[in-house]
């Protein structure tokens, strides 16, 4: 029956088990911040298994995001992407934009290194759009040299160049001049094929 009213030990269990789960994600924090990253892992599928028993999504979604970054520094793009999706889901139905946008450009370095470029070029221009929507010139900024690196990496050295020159303009804009001479000699380089 659905009103019936748990027992003492049941909210006791539960309680241990919530109890747990965080102490597994703060051991996990503790050993990233000590380099382990398998003792870190271990931890945080601790974490997540039991996030997952208590139904606790935000605990589900932030073991999922630590995993993720796990795998992304070993380049198990695969599972990075697995752990993004779970984390992604959650904070879709929560509605939470600026874990979706971190999210995001998870899963853009992530098929990066799968070499997936024209899906990581479809998602760095979505988030284009989205800070260039929210007046954020420094994240605008941050992707036009991801999609700079994306098309050297493809070889198309015009449109490398073209971003660079992008990321000089919106430096001159905020008189930042020796940076905005810094990207237009990377423009340079790329035209002349040397990369950036």
């Amino acid at each position: 029956m659905s009103n019936e009213i748990p027992k003492m030990s049941e909210i006791e269990q539960s309680n241990d088990e919530k109890a747990q789960a965080k102490a597994d994600y703060k051991t996990g924090l503790d050993f990233l911040k000590n380099g382990d990253q398998t003792m870190a892992a271990y931890a945080f599928h601790n974490a997540l298994m039991g996030y997952q028993q208590l139904n606790d999504d935000h605990g589900v979604a932030n073991a999922a995001d630590k995993l993720a970054d796990i795998c992304l520094a070993r380049e198990e793009y695969p599972q990075a992407l697995q752990h993004i999706d779970t984390a992604y889901a959650i904070c879709a139905k929560e509605e939470d934009q600026s874990s979706l946008i971190s999210l995001r450009r998870k899963i853009a370095q992530a098929k990066t290194g799968m070499g997936k470029y024209d899906e990581v070029l479809e998602l760095y221009f979505e988030l284009i759009d989205f800070y260039q929507g929210s007046l954020n010139p420094k994240g605008t900024v941050e992707i036009m040299e991801k999609i700079a690196e994306i098309y050297l990496k493809q070889g198309d050295t015009a449109a490398a160049a073209d971003a660079y020159r992008t990321v000089a303009g919106i430096h001159t804009n905020f008189k930042h001049k020796k940076i905005a001479e810094e990207f237009l000699e990377k423009a340079a380089a790329a035209e002349a094929g040397q990369g950036a």
